[in-house]
C-alpha cells in the first residue's frame, strides 16, 4: 500500500500541560497526559464539514502526534540564534521515524519538568542519565542527581542545550516510536518486530500494510511507556549529522517570527526606564510634573534605582524619560573608575592571599632549578553584551496572576522575578518565551521583568518595557575585568616545567549563585586557566576575589573568554623565549592528549601554518577547551606601517564530538568568532565617575561585515562526547590575534582591546 498522505490544517496554540517527571539521577518518560484536543477543519468553501476533527495526542512533554499525521515538537530551550528551535527537534524526529517535511515546533511553557540541570551535574559530579555500575555509584547517583535538579532551572546558556537535551529527546522519540509501532502491530496482529518505521509511517512489509502515526496514534498513547526505548546506532541515522535547513530562518526572513520587541497586546501601554547612572545609586527626588504634560504620557512610577515613565508609545515613553527631571544619590561609588578597579585588582593579586583552584607538582622547586624564567601581566576590560534586540518584556497583571511575554534565556527567574513584583505566587506566572534577538548571557537576567511588572500593576494594563541602547549599555551586568600575572620556568631546552598564574577578578556566581563561591572560590572566574590542557609538571593556579563597584555577569564563554586571551598568549611567548614554532611548541607541550593534537594538527593544515607571508602580515595560532569541546583557531592578520590592523583570515578546527547539525556549528563557529573578534578589536567598557561612559555603538563599536575576516570552520569528529558549539568559538579568537600581531610586528598585546595599542613599526 502506498503512504497515507498528510491533511493540512492550521492547529491553534493551546495550554500544554506537562507530561514529564525529572527525577533522581536522570530524566524519566514514566508520565504522560494523552489530553485530546479537538479541532475543526474547514474545507475550500470554508465550511466546517461535519464529524471532520482532527486529534492532537500529548504523548510525553516534548511530542504531540495528531490524526492528521503531523507531529508537534515543543523545544524547552530559547532560540536566540544558536539554531536549537531545528537542532532539538531533529533529534527527535531521528528516533521517532518522523516525516521532518510535516514536523511542527513549539516553544514549550515554563516549567520543572524542563530543568536543565547541566551546568549543576557537572560541578557535583552527577551523570546526566543513571548508568550505575554498584551500589555505591548507583547511591551517589540518585542523591547529585536529585539535588542538581533541585538546583537547576529552566535555562538556556552554558552550551547546554545539546549536551544535556540530546539523550533524553532521543529516549523520548524512541519511546513514542515503540508506541506507536506496538499500537499498529496489535491491530495487525503481528508482533512488533516485523514492522518497520519510516517517515511518520509503520510497515508491515511481509503484508505490504501500512498505517500513519495519527491512526495509530490515540491507541499507542494508552500503552504504558517503554522504560529502556532501544535507540539507533549512528550508522543508521538518516538526518543526525546532516546538514538540515533551520527551521527558524524563513519566518525571520519574512517577518513573521515573534521578538519580545515585536509583541501587541489589547489595550498595551508602553514604558522606558531612567535608571541611576551611578551603579547602586538610588533614586533621591523627582518631578512627574516635568513630563505629565507630553504627549501620550500617562505615569512616572518608581522602581528599583529608577523609575519608569509610561506612555501611549515606546518612542514618547523614551523621549519623556530623557527629559523627566530626576536627581539621583550616587552614594558610594561615585569616584570609581577603570584606573582605579584596575589598580585594586593588581594590589589585591599583590597583597591577598588567593585560595588555590589546582596545584600540582613543586613550583617553587622548579623556578628555583630552572634556567629560564618568564614573567608577564595581562588584564581585560569590562565588556558589555550588546544584544541587538533591545532589552524588552511585557507584562500583563491582575489581582490573580500575571503573564509575561519576553525573550528570555531564564524561564524559573522570571516566573520568580514577576511572581515577587506581582504579588501573587509563582504558579500564577505565565511566561510566554519569544525569540531571543541574541542572548550572551544578557538575558538571563531579569531587571527588565520587575520594571514591566510593577508598571502593569500600577497602571492596571499591559505594559511593554523597552530599554534604549545607552539604558542597556550603561546598566549592563558586564563581562568581569580581570587581571592576571604569569611566571613559567623554562629549563635549558626551553621546555615549560613550572607555571605559576595568579588571578583577581570579581566574582560572577558571589551575586547569582553565593553558594557556590565557598572559601572564595569561584569555578567561572578561573575556567580555562585552572585546566590547562598542557603537560607541564610543576603547576599553581590561584584566585584572588576582588569586590568592585561595577555588577558583573555571564559573558558568552564565561571565564573563559578571558583566560584563553591570557593563558594562550603567554604560551606564545614561552615558545618565542624557548626560540622553537608556536604551533609545534603547543604540539609538544600536548603528548599525551591526542585529541587536542588532533585539532591542533588541523587547524595548523587547513591554515597553511609555516607558509610564507608578505611583509606586515603575521600567523597566530591559539588553542582552548570549553563547555565539552576542544577549538583551535589560527588568525592571519594584515598591520599596515601606521598600526592599522586587518584580520584577513580565520581557521578554525573544532572537536564537539558527534555533530547534529553541521550548518549550526558552522554558524555558531562563525559567530563566536566575530563577537570574540569584536570583543579584542574594540571591546571596552569605560568607567568614570562611578558610571559606563560608553552608550551607543558610536562608543561601543561593533564589527561591520566589511571588516569581517573569511572564516573557514573544519570537524573533527568521534573524539569527544557530545559538546557544546554556543560558547566554544569565542575564547580562541583574541589570543590566535594577538599571537598573529607579535609574528608580524614584534610587539606583544598583554591588554584589550587592541584599539589601544600603537602597531606601527
Amino acid at each position: 500500500m502506498g503512504k497515507p498522505q498528510p491533511k493540512s490544517s492550521t492547529l491553534g496554540r493551546r495550554k500544554f500541560i506537562v507530561a514529564t517527571a525529572v527525577a533522581g539521577g536522570g530524566l524519566m518518560l514514566g508520565f504522560r497526559l494523552p489530553v485530546v484536543a479537538q479541532i475543526d477543519v474547514e474545507n475550500g468553501d470554508g465550511i466546517k464539514p461535519s464529524g471532520s476533527v482532527f486529534e492532537d495526542i500529548e504523548f510525553n512533554a516534548w511530542i504531540r502526534v495528531s490524526t492528521d499525521d503531523s507531529v508537534t515538537i515543543l523545544v524547552s530551550q530559547s532560540e536566540m540564534g544558536q539554531g536549537v528551535f531545528t537542532s532539538l527537534p531533529m533529534l527527535v524526529a531521528e528516533e521517532l521515524g518522523a516525516d521532518w517535511e510535516i514536523i511542527k515546533v513549539e516553544q514549550a511553557p515554563a516549567s520543572r519538568a524542563y530543568v536543565n540541570s547541566l551546568i549543576e551535574r557537572e560541578f557535583l559530579g552527577a551523570p546526566i542519565t543513571e548508568t550505575p555500575d554498584g551500589r555505591l555509584a548507583s547511591i551517589w547517583a540518585a542523591i547529585a542527581g536529585s539535588l542538581a535538579t533541585r538546583l537547576g532551572k529552566q535555562f538556556t546558556g552554558g552550551s547546554a542545550s545539546i549536551r544535556f537535551w540530546a539523550q533524553p529527546l532521543r529516549e523520548a522519540g524512541a519511546a513514542v516510536r515503540e508506541m506507536l509501532v506496538a499500537a499498529a502491530a496489535t491491530q495487525w496482529q503481528v508482533s512488533p518486530a516485523e514492522c518497520e518505521v519510516d517517515k511518520g509511517i509503520v510497515y508491515h512489509p511481509s503484508t505490504d500494510r501500512s498505517l500513519g502515526f495519527g491512526a495509530v496514534a490515540r491507541a499507542a498513547s494508552k500503552l504504558a511507556v517503554p522504560k529502556h526505548p532501544v535507540l539507533k546506532n549512528p550508522d543508521e541515522f538518516t538526518m543526525l549529522g546532516k546538514p538540515v535547513p533551520r527551521l527558524d530562518i524563513p519566518m525571520k526572513v519574512d517577518g513573521s517570527a515573534e521578538f519580545g520587541i515585536d509583541v501587541m497586546l489589547s489595550g498595551m501601554l508602553y514604558a522606558a526606564p531612567r535608571t541611576s547612572p551611578v551603579f547602586g545609586g538610588e533614586v533621591k527626588s523627582y518631578s512627574s510634573n516635568s513630563v505629565m504634560g507630553l504627549p501620550g504620557v500617562t505615569a512616572v512610577l518608581p522602581v528599583p534605582h529608577g523609575v519608569v515613565v509610561v506612555a501611549d508609545s515606546t518612542w514618547r515613553a523614551q523621549k519623556a524619560s530623557q527629559a523627566l527631571e530626576i536627581e539621583f544619590n550616587n552614594g558610594e561609588n561615585s569616584n570609581a573608575s577603570s584606573g582605579s578597579i584596575l589598580a585594586n585588582l593588581l594590589a589585591a593579586e599583590t597583597n591577598e592571599d588567593g585560595v588555590v583552584d589546582h596545584a600540582n607538582g613543586d613550583v617553587e622547586a622548579a623556578f628555583a632549578e630552572s634556567s629560564q624564567v618568564i614573567e608577564a601581566e595581562y588584564s581585560v576590560p569590562y565588556l558589555a553584551h550588546a544584544c541587538m534586540e533591545p532589552i524588552n518584556c511585557t507584562a500583563s497583571v491582575s489581582s490573580m496572576s500575571c503573564e509575561v511575554w519576553i525573550p528570555t534565556q531564564a524561564q524559573h527567574q522570571v516566573q520568580i522575578a514577576a511572581a515577587e513584583a506581582a504579588g501573587v505566587s509563582e504558579d500564577d506566572v505565565t511566561v510566554n518565551t519569544t525569540f531571543l534577538g541574541g542572548g550572551f548571557g544578557r538575558r538571563g537576567e531579569t531587571d527588565m521583568v520587575t520594571q514591566a511588572v510593577l508598571a502593569s500593576r500600577a497602571v492596571g494594563r499591559p505594559v511593554k518595557i523597552t530599554w534604549s541602547r545607552e539604558e542597556d549599555t550603561r546598566n549592563d551586568f558586564y563581562r568581569p575585568m580581570a587581571y592576571g600575572r604569569l611566571r613559567a620556568a623554562l629549563d635549558s631546552n626551553g621546555n615549560v616545567t613550572g607555571w605559576r598564574h595568579r588571578i583577581a577578578s570579581p566574582s560572577i556566581l558571589k551575586r547569582r549563585a553565593s553558594f557556590a563561591t565557598f572559601s572564595g572560590h569561584d569555578i567561572t572566574s578561573v575556567e580555562g586557566a585552572a585546566n590547562l590542557p598542557y603537560q607541564i609538571p610543576n603547576q599553581l593556579i590561584e584566585y584572588v576575589m576582588t569586590e568592585t563597584p561595577v555588577p558583573v555577569g555571564f559573558w558568552r564563554s564565561v571565564g573563559s573568554s578571558q583566560n584563553a586571551f591570557i593563558t594562550e598568549s603567554f604560551v606564545d611567548e614561552l615558545a618565542h623565549a624557548a626560540l622553537q614554532d608556536p604551533y609545534t611548541y603547543r604540539r609538544e607541550l600536548l603528548v599525551g592528549k591526542p585529541r587536542f593534537q588532533k585539532v591542533l594538527d588541523l587547524a595548523a593544515e587547513k591554515a597553511g601554518w609555516g607558509t610564507d607571508m608578505p611583509a606586515g602580515w603575521g600567523r597566530g595560532i591559539a588553542i582552548h577547551k570549553c563547555f565539552g569541546s576542544i577549538a583551535a583557531q589560527v588568525a592571519e592578520v594584515q598591520i599596515s606601517a601606521t598600526g592599522d590592523i586587518r584580520v584577513r583570515r580565520v581557521i578554525c578546527a573544532i572537536d564537539c564530538g558527534q555533530v547534529i547539525n553541521p550548518d549550526t556549528v558552522i554558524a555558531q563557529m562563525e559567530g563566536g568568532i566575530i563577537y570574540g573578534l569584536t570583543a579584542a578589536l574594540f571591546g571596552e567598557i569605560n568607567i568614570e565617575n562611578g558610571r559606563a561612559t560608553n552608550g551607543n555603538f558610536d562608543t561601543y563599536k561593533m564589527l561591520r561585515m566589511a571588516d569581517c575576516p573569511v572564516i573557514e570552520t573544519y570537524f573533527l569528529e568521534g573524539g569527544l562526547p557530545l559538546g557544546g558549539v554556543g560558547e566554544p568559538g569565542t575564547p580562541p579568537i583574541a589570543p590566535a590575534v594577538t599571537n598573529a600581531i607579535y609574528a608580524a610586528t614584534g610587539k606583544r598585546v598583554r591588554e584589550l582591546p587592541i584599539r589601544n595599542h600603537d602597531l606601527s613599526f
